[in-house]
């Protein structure tokens, strides 16, 4: 979670449970699981932010629409953040090296940087 007061953005287990038709016992399953980690309130209230609530949102997608178990959840959340801090790493790379007064050296042009393997070789996405 971010460094934000975590009292901004926070919604209590009901709301969070209302609001995406989860029972609560589900939201503390994914808790117990690592998939979410809300934060704690001195009094150990759960607080969902609102980053929080957009990972549930992909975790319902891929459990509801695409009926994916959570042993399949983890790992997909789990690259996606590997590819995140991938992604931070290649920004920095790119910075320090504008710096240092490297422009020319190739980089990834699309927003994610991905390229996608075809037949002939590597394609930009």
């Amino acid at each position: 979670m971010s460094s934000r007061d975590p009292r901004l953005g926070a919604y209590m287990i009901g709301v969070v449970s209302m609001r995406y038709s989860v029972h609560p016992q589900t939201l503390r399953l994914y808790e117990r699981e690592g998939l979410l980690t809300p934060s704690r309130t001195e009094g150990k209230t759960r607080l969902y932010s609102d980053e929080d609530l957009e990972r549930l949102e992909f975790i319902l997608n891929l459990t509801r629409d695409l009926g994916v178990n959570l042993a399949g959840v983890e790992v997909v959340l789990s690259m996606r953040d590997r590819l995140s801090r991938m992604q931070e790493d290649m920004e920095r790379l790119a910075q320090v090296l504008d710096a240092a007064g490297l422009k020319d050296v190739p980089r990834p042009t699309s927003a994610t940087g991905l390229v996608k393997l075809v037949p002939h070789g590597l394609r930009k996405r």
